[in-house]
């Protein structure tokens, strides 16, 4: 059985919130940040830098040019959404060190940040140039 702290610890490790996804990437950590929705829904409005796998295609061939040092942060629209889980699930099968974005999308624009896309909206921008 595991303990409280140890519960803990281990949620933190495989979660972020919107505003340390955003502390790490204005610090240029070595982290990179995937849209596990549709392609339409990414087109639609995204976060800034994020790159675009649909959960359903995350396959060795469709990751093979992802960087394994590297942390990814997978998002979709929100509570109401499990694309960033499967995503999560699927980045972690094929090797990859992931957490998930705890209310997606939706979260990230509560918190003011900026998306981009066909319906993206103002607010804080990242500054690292991502």
């Amino acid at each position: 059985m595991i303990d409280q702290v140890d519960f803990y610890a281990a949620k933190l490790r495989f979660e972020t919130d919107s505003a340390d996804l955003f502390a790490a990437l204005q610090s240029s950590a070595n982290i990179a940040v995937i849209d596990a929705r549709s392609v339409e829904a990414y087109e639609r409005e995204h976060i800034p830098s994020a790159i675009n796998i649909p959960h359903r295609t995350m396959t060795e061939e469709t990751t093979v040019h992802l960087d394994k040092g590297v942390t990814y942060v997978t998002y979709c629209d929100g509570i109401g959404c499990n694309a960033s889980t499967k995503g999560a699930l699927n980045m972690a099968k094929l090797g990859f060190d992931v957490k998930e974005l705890m209310g997606g999308l939706d979260w990230w624009k509560r918190d003011g940040y900026a998306t981009e896309g066909l319906e993206g909206r103002e607010g804080q921008l990242v500054s690292c140039g991502c």
